[in-house]
């Protein structure tokens, strides 16, 4: 079943926030990316993920990195790595350290790994506790799939990412990749996020299309956000299609009005200030 996204399906996807609700309830996130060249890009996941309303953020990043993201921003809890990229020992420490009861992970953003290996080994040790996790960028390799299957996962690939972890490149007709994504979610029971002018999600079961058009979204560090957004509903709705889904929408929304404001000359800084203004209107509480 295919369908094309809608405020109304949107609203349904994101739980409302009760009024008695204490700190951390609202979504306790882990967010594990970053090396000497892309620094920025967990930094913009995990405000991206605070700005979805996440209450907790913990930014994981090479110990190279730390001293840049804790300035960047007050907002973020700084968690070192202590190798510069992601290795086995890395890995273990990293399990070691983090608080034991987060609720969702996105992995990759800008993420240098050394070893495949040591990528395994940290997604088992989080499905191990229960955790949602969402896979980005550099995290995105075909090693990682039998770890992931049928586990509840959720990928978000673009399309060389795509042919890189599952050996096709999606083609340009919507239809024919509607139904590529269709195949490989279901082949692998993950589900997966297709980046592009058309979002498509699937679990191999349900399909929700996303058309943005948005030429402005081209700019780098706009998946980054994505990928927060992605680990920010699945930290309150444990369906992965559902909270993949409301992630592109809200992601493209905030796409649409910072393209209404800036033209093409939009940065990935901008669609995380327009995300309130995106997700505003789906805010419930009781």
């Amino acid at each position: 079943m295919v369908r094309t996204l809608l405020p109304s399906t949107v609203k349904n996807f994101i739980p409302p926030r009760k009024s008695s609700s204490r700190k951390g309830e609202n979504g306790k996130v882990l967010v594990l990316g970053g090396s000497y060249l892309y620094h920025g890009a967990p930094i913009l996941s995990s405000l991206a993920a605070l700005r979805a309303g996440s209450d907790l953020v913990y930014t994981c990043v090479p110990k190279i990195n730390v001293t840049a993201t804790r300035s960047f921003s007050p907002n973020l809890i700084v968690v070192p790595m202590v190798d510069a990229k992601l290795t086995r020992g890395a890995a273990r420490k990293l399990v070691g350290v983090i608080p034991k009861e987060l609720d969702s992970a996105t992995i990759g953003m800008g993420l240098g790994i050394q070893d495949r290996e040591a990528l395994k080994m940290l997604v088992k040790d989080l499905l191990d506790r229960a955790m949602m996790i969402s896979l980005d960028a550099s995290a995105l390799v075909p090693e990682v799939l039998p770890e992931i299957r049928d586990k509840k996962v959720t990928v978000t690939p673009h399309s060389g990412e795509f042919k890189r972890l599952f050996g096709e490149l999606p083609p340009e007709n919507v239809k024919q990749r509607t139904r590529m994504v269709e195949r490989h979610a279901k082949e692998n029971g993950v589900t997966i996020l297709l980046k592009g002018p058309t979002d498509i999600v699937s679990d191999g079961s349900k399909t929700f299309l996303n058309p943005k058009n948005l030429a402005s979204m081209t700019v780098g560090g706009t998946g980054d956000v994505l990928s927060g957004v992605v680990a920010a509903m699945l930290s309150k709705n444990r369906n992965p299609v559902e909270a993949a889904s409301a992630a592109a929408f809200v992601n493209g929304k905030a796409g649409a009005m910072a393209q209404k404001k800036n033209g093409l000359h939009v940065l990935a800084t901008d669609l995380i200030d327009f995300l309130p203004g995106a997700i505003k209107s789906f805010d419930r509480i009781r």
